[in-house]
C-alpha cells in the first residue's frame, strides 16, 4: 500500500466537486473525480486527478467504480459526498417522481456510497468522510422543502455516522456552505411547472423568493473557499464536526442557534420579504 492519499468525489465535473478534486490533486492526493459526465473533466491536465464515471443513482454502478478503486490501491482513504441538486417546489404541487429523485440524489445516493467505502476504511482502521450539505440543512425556506428537508436528513446522517464510526478511526464532517457562485442555479435547480405558473396561488410567494435566491447563487461566494475547508478538514484530525462557509451560512446559523424559533422566523421573513 502506497503512502498517497486516495479520495473519491462525488459531483466532480462543476463548481464546489471539481474545485475540491482540482486543489487536492495540486496537493499531492490520488483523486478519483466521480461524475456521469467525466469528458468535463479529460482537458485537465494532472495526472493525479483521475475522471471516473459514478452515477450515485446507480447501486451497481457505485459499487463497481469503488471496487475498482480498492482492487488498484485496497484502500480509499477520503471520501467527499458533493454530489446533489435542488427541487424548487411548493408542497402542494410535488409529485412522487420529484419527491423520489430529490431523495435518491441527495440522500439516498450519499448512502449508498457511504455504505460501500465504510467496509474498506473499517479494515483500514482509517478513512475521513465528509458530506457537503448546506446552512439549508439547518433552517427552512418556502419552495425548497424538499431540498431543505434532504440536507436536514445529511446532517443527521452525519451525526449519526461520527458515533456508529467513531471506533474504527474514520472521522465524519459536514460542510454547510451558503449560496456559491456556482452552476447550480442553471444545472442544479429543478422548477416544479405547476408551482411557477403564473395562475398558482403560490406565485406572490414565488415572485419575490425565487428571483432573490437565483441572483444569491450566481453572486455568491467563490467555490474555491469550500474547497480550501475541506482540504483544512483532511489535515486537522480535531477539525470540528461541522463547519459553515459563506456570507448566508455565516449570518443564519448563529443567529438560529440564539433566537427562538418564532423570533428566527421573523428576521428570515423580514430578510426575503415573504410571508
Amino acid at each position: 500500500m502506497d503512502n498517497q492519499k486516495v479520495v473519491l468525489i462525488t459531483g466532480s465535473s462543476t463548481g464546489m466537486g471539481k474545485e475540491t478534486a482540482l486543489l487536492l490533486a495540486k496537493k499531492g492526493f490520488l483523486v478519483y473525480a466521480g461524475t456521469r459526465t467525466p469528458k468535463k473533466l479529460e482537458n485537465i491536465n494532472n495526472q493525479n486527478l483521475i475522471p471516473i464515471k459514478l452515477d450515485i443513482r446507480k447501486p451497481e454502478q457505485i459499487k463497481e467504480t469503488i471496487n475498482k478503486i480498492k482492487k488498484e490501491h485496497d484502500k480509499i482513504d477520503i471520501l467527499i459526498n458533493n454530489a446533489g441538486y435542488g427541487l424548487v417546489s411548493t408542497v402542494e404541487d410535488l409529485d412522487e417522481k420529484e419527491m423520489f429523485d430529490q431523495y435518491n440524489i441527495n440522500v439516498f445516493g450519499l448512502l449508498r456510497v457511504c455504505k460501500e467505502v465504510i467496509p474498506c476504511m473499517r479494515k483500514n482502521n482509517s478513512g475521513v468522510i465528509i458530506n457537503i450539505s448546506s446552512f439549508l440543512g439547518k433552517i427552512g425556506l418556502p419552495l425548497l422543502t424538499l431540498y431543505n428537508s434532504s440536507k436536514y436528513a445529511v446532517e443527521g446522517i452525519t451525526d449519526s455516522l461520527r458515533y456508529e464510526l467513531a471506533e474504527f478511526n474514520i472521522r465524519v464532517h459536514s460542510v454547510m456552505p451558503g449560496f456559491f457562485a456556482t452552476d447550480f442555479a442553471k444545472e442544479n435547480l429543478v422548477t416544479n411547472f405547476n408551482t411557477f405558473d403564473e395562475k398558482s396561488p403560490y406565485s406572490k410567494t414565488v415572485s419575490k423568493l425565487a428571483p432573490v435566491i437565483v441572483e444569491q447563487i450566481n453572486n455568491g461566494n467563490d467555490p474555491k473557499e469550500v474547497a480550501s475547508i475541506i482540504f483544512d478538514i483532511i489535515e486537522n484530525e480535531k477539525f470540528p464536526a461541522r463547519t459553515t462557509i459563506g456570507e448566508k451560512a455565516k449570518k443564519f446559523i448563529p443567529m438560529k442557534k440564539e433566537l427562538s424559533d418564532e423570533d428566527f422566523e421573523r428576521r428570515v421573513k423580514e430578510y426575503y420579504n415573504i410571508g
